[in-house]
């Protein structure tokens, strides 16, 4: 099958625009509110079964928040939202509703470091007055701080317990951002001050110990964001690693937690996952604000969530324009609103005008997508009971896949330890996802009969093409120990 190398002019601009200008950076700005709410915006979610040696009975779950942060964004440098809530859900039983969450809550102290000068005391302009080495070190004039609690049922009338450090305390220090090799001592300064915010931790219900690390890292998300906003325009059958990974010189905030998975698994061993962050539904702007940090606000009223992300790009790829806002608001358990994006898709049309060689699967409604994102895959992540729901779902009962044997492609390459069984660092989420699209699973179901879609290779004649947008993600980029993701990058060396 021959693809040409840009997009053909019988596309009509605005729906090559609606296509584009959303798609594959993964929850990126997404959606025309949360764009304006950097700190609530969800990039990533990753959920998989720990590959580090010694932690295969443990799951990993990676909630990445803030988007586009440049490595020199000081002075003020990318905290969380203090008045905000974030949280990482999961399904144990199939129904579409959380049954264990864990919350994390943040807040700001200011030092107020000052000078003597010239016989006068004033506050310093920076969130360093020297070298950091320490958590909550003395020259540090921003302190960080997040409480972790898991909730029990529902994640508002829940029983909600504390989470505890192993030594005691409930109070967790963020690291400061990368800064710059002179604030932390040196190129490997940061990444042995950012360790020492890695906690063991006690989760109530859980027999054992968990582990958590709140604090930046490098984007780990890989894609050709230049290419796709014009128009897709790439060669979709070029070499994986043809294009630059636009966010190659950014960084995000993460949320990484490791829970065993005895505690959060029942009778069958699939779980569902998503995050997602949630406002107060009133907020009063102070004038003149309070003096301190961050005091401009005042907030009230019940939790209003405003972002949320499962599945990576299904608020990009699948949901349309006018709906995306009202995606991110909504629970699982109410994504029969949405079916008609999943049942009949607009991307494979839209992939279909800008490269008329590759025509779009047939098969309506697309049983092959409601597998990929609302039940799981049968006799891969498919729960024995299931209320089709967006959300990431794996199958704990499948072995880890050590980092060297891992696949980039999960399941399609025949690796089951990965997407979209969960979804793992070193996973190419963008070539996966644009071959599922088109139908690469009506294709492996008609070759081997192992993935049981509803479709068969006639329904997607370009189902076995090799797509991809060339920015490639592999394994091997990534740390092999928790929390995985790789150190940030440092706003000045």
């Amino acid at each position: 099958m021959k693809f040409p190398t840009h997009s053909r002019r019988a596309c009509v601009l605005a729906l090559c625009a609606a296509a584009a200008g959303g798609a594959f950076a993964s929850s990126h700005r997404e959606a025309p509110s949360i764009a304006g709410m950097p700190k609530l915006d969800a990039t990533d979610f990753y959920m998989f079964r720990s590959y580090e040696p010694g932690r295969q009975n443990y799951l990993t779950l990676i909630a990445n928040y803030q988007p586009d942060q440049g490595p020199y964004g000081g002075p003020n440098y990318f905290t969380m939202d203090p008045n905000a809530l974030y949280e990482i859900h999961l399904d144990t039983d199939g129904d579409a509703v959380e049954n264990v969450t864990f919350q994390f809550k943040f807040k700001n102290t200011l030092r107020d470091i000052q000078l003597p000068i010239s016989g006068k005391q004033v506050s310093i302009p920076l969130v360093q007055s020297g070298g950091i080495s320490a958590p909550n070190g003395a020259t540090s004039n921003l302190r960080e701080t997040y409480t972790l609690s898991v909730v029990y049922g529902d994640r508002r009338k829940g029983r909600a317990e504390a989470v505890t450090m192993a030594g005691g305390g409930t109070e967790f220090d963020k690291p400061t951002d990368n800064i710059g090799d002179k604030t932390f001592g040196g190129p490997t300064g940061y990444a042995a001050y950012a360790n020492q915010h890695l906690y063991a931790v006690n989760i109530p219900g859980c027999a054992t110990p968990g582990r958590v690390f709140v604090g930046q890292r490098k984007d780990p998300f890989a894609v050709a964001l230049g290419q796709v906003f014009d128009l897709i325009n790439l060669n979709p059958l070029g070499a994986p690693n043809a294009n630059p990974d636009s966010l190659a010189g950014r960084n995000i905030t993460t949320m990484a937690l490791e829970v065993p998975i005895a505690c959060v698994t029942g009778a069958d061993p699939i779980v569902g996952g998503w995050t997602s962050a949630s406002v107060r539904q009133g907020r009063l702007i102070a004038s003149p604000p309070k003096s301190g940090h961050g005091t401009t606000a005042l907030n009230g009223g019940a939790w209003t969530q405003v972002s949320r992300l499962g599945m990576p790009l299904v608020n990009e790829l699948v949901i349309g324009l006018k709906d995306k806002d009202k995606f991110n608001s909504s629970k699982p358990r109410d994504d029969a609103q949405f079916a008609d994006y999943v049942t009949n898709p607009t991307l494979p049309a839209l992939i279909q005008t800008l490269f008329p060689s590759a025509p779009a699967p047939t098969n309506f409604p697309r049983s092959d997508l409601v597998a990929a994102f609302l039940t799981g895959v049968d006799g891969v992540n498919k729960p024995a009971n299931v209320k089709p729901s967006e959300m990431l779902r794996l199958n704990t009962g499948i072995a880890p896949t050590p980092k060297a044997s891992q696949m980039n492609l999960g399941v399609l390459a025949g690796d089951t330890a990965g997407f979209p069984n969960g979804r793992r660092p070193g996973d190419d989420i963008v070539d996966a996802e644009l071959r599922v699209a088109m139908g690469v699973l009506c294709v492996a179901t008609g070759a081997s009969d192992t993935l049981k879609v509803g479709c068969m290779p006639a329904d997607a004649p370009a189902g076995g093409a090799a797509l991809t947008d060339g920015a490639a993600v592999s394994p091997a980029q990534f740390l092999d120990a928790f929390p995985y993701l790789n150190t940030p990058l440092p706003g000045a060396q």
